[in-house]
C-alpha cells in the first residue's frame, strides 16, 4: 500500500478503512518550555517531527488552566515534568464565589492560543494537531488541592457547583477558540473519573455535565480524545462520551485493550506502559507491547502509544524502539 500522510492515516483507522500501518503517538512535559508561547511550540514541533509522530499533542502544563485566577507555582524536578503547586486560591468555601468565566484572549489562556497558532503555522499541513484540556473538576482541585476541593464539593455542594459551571463555561470557549485557530481536536483529560478518588453518582452529577459542555463546544473536532487519568478508570461509564478516541493506562488497570473494544465503539490509544516498560526495559520489551497491543486489537481500531505522559528518563532507544514497531510490527 502506498505510503499514507499523518492525516490519512489517522482518518483511515476512524473509518475503519485499509492503513499502511497503524498510527503511533507518544507525549512528555517540558518543564520550563511549558511557560513561554515560543518555546511550548518550537517543544512540540520539535518533537513530532524528530520522532516521525502521527500528530501533535500541544505539550501544555496544567497550571495553565488556573495562572489566571492566580496560583502559584514552579518546576521542582519532578520526573514526569509536573510544576508543584505551591499556592492555592481556594481556602474557604466561600472563595468558590470568587471563580467566574475568565477571558480566554487574555493571561495564560491567551498566550496559549499564541502558541497554537504559532505551531499550526510551522507544523506540515497534513500533521493534525489536538490541544491538552483538563475538565473542570481537574481545574477546580487545581485551585483549592485535592483534599480541600473534595471536602467542600461533598460538604457545600452548592457553593461548589457555580464555580464547576464557570470553569466549564471557561473550557468550552477555549475550545471552540482552539478550533477556531487550527487544532483538529482535544485531548480532554478527566482525573477524577477514577474510583480511587470519586464514587459514580458524584462523578454523574459533578464530572459529567462540565465535561459534556466543553466536548460539545469541540464537536466539530475530527480527532477529540478523552483521557482516563487514574488505576480504576470510569471506562463503562463514559464510553458513551461524543469523541473519536479513549486513552487509558491500559496495562495496569482492570481494563486492558480487549476489553476496554467491548465498551467504547471507536478508536482506542494506548498499548504501551509508560512508568516501568518504556523507562526500564529493552527495545525489545517495548516491541513485544507493541506486537500485543496490535494483536489484541487485531491490527484495527487502534492508536499505538503509551498510557499517560512518560518519564523525562525514558531513553531515547526505547522511544525509538516504539515508533519504528509500527512499521514492521512482525
Amino acid at each position: 500500500m502506498a505510503l499514507m500522510s499523518k492525516r490519512e492515516r489517522l482518518l483511515s483507522v476512524l473509518a475503519g478503512k485499509p492503513l499502511d500501518r497503524l498510527p503511533v503517538a507518544f507525549w512528555r512535559h517540558w518543564p520550563g518550555d511549558d511557560q513561554y508561547p515560543e518555546s511550548l511550540a518550537a517543544a512540540a514541533l520539535d518533537f513530532q517531527q524528530g520522532y516521525d509522530l502521527d500528530f501533535i499533542k500541544l505539550p501544555v502544563s496544567s497550571t495553565y488552566t488556573v495562572t489566571d485566577y492566580g496560583v502559584k507555582h514552579n518546576y521542582q524536578g519532578s520526573l514526569i515534568g509536573d510544576r508543584v503547586y505551591q499556592e492555592y486560591v481556594i481556602k474557604n468555601v466561600s472563595d468558590w464565589a470568587r471563580i467566574k468565566p475568565l477571558d480566554i484572549n487574555l493571561g495564560t489562556y491567551g498566550w496559549h492560543l499564541e502558541a497554537l497558532r504559532m505551531v499550526v503555522k510551522q507544523k506540515e499541513t497534513e500533521t493534525p494537531l489536538v490541544v491538552t484540556m483538563f475538565n473542570p473538576l481537574s481545574v477546580a482541585a487545581y485551585l483549592a488541592g485535592d483534599e480541600t476541593f473534595l471536602a467542600h464539593l461533598r460538604g457545600y455542594p452548592e457553593q461548589v457547583e457555580p464555580a464547576l459551571k464557570a470553569l466549564a463555561e471557561t473550557g468550552a470557549t477555549f475550545a471552540r477558540a482552539a478550533l477556531d485557530a487550527g487544532a483538529d481536536g482535544i485531548f480532554l483529560s478527566t482525573r477524577f473519573a477514577s474510583f480511587e478518588l470519586m464514587n459514580q453518582p458524584e462523578y454523574q452529577r459533578f464530572g459529567r455535565p462540565g465535561d459534556l459542555a466543553v466536548l460539545q463546544a469541540a464537536k466539530n473536532g475530527w480527532l477529540n480524545i478523552l483521557h482516563l487519568h487514574g488505576q480504576h478508570p470510569m471506562l463503562a461509564q463514559l464510553a458513551d462520551y461524543p469523541v473519536q478516541v479513549i486513552n487509558w493506562h491500559d496495562r495496569t488497570t482492570p481494563f486492558d485493550l480487549t476489553q476496554g473494544s467491548q465498551l467504547f465503539r471507536g478508536i482506542l490509544m494506548g498499548g504501551i506502559e509508560q512508568y516501568q516498560t518504556l523507562r526500564f526495559g529493552s527495545p525489545v520489551d517495548v516491541k513485544v507491547q507493541v506486537i500485543d497491543a496490535i494483536r489484541q486489537m487485531n491490527g484495527k481500531r487502534l492508536i499505538v502509544a503509551p498510557g499517560c505522559t512518560y518519564p523525562l528518563d525514558v531513553p531515547h532507544t526505547n522511544l525509538l524502539a516504539l515508533r519504528k514497531a509500527v512499521e514492521s510490527p512482525g
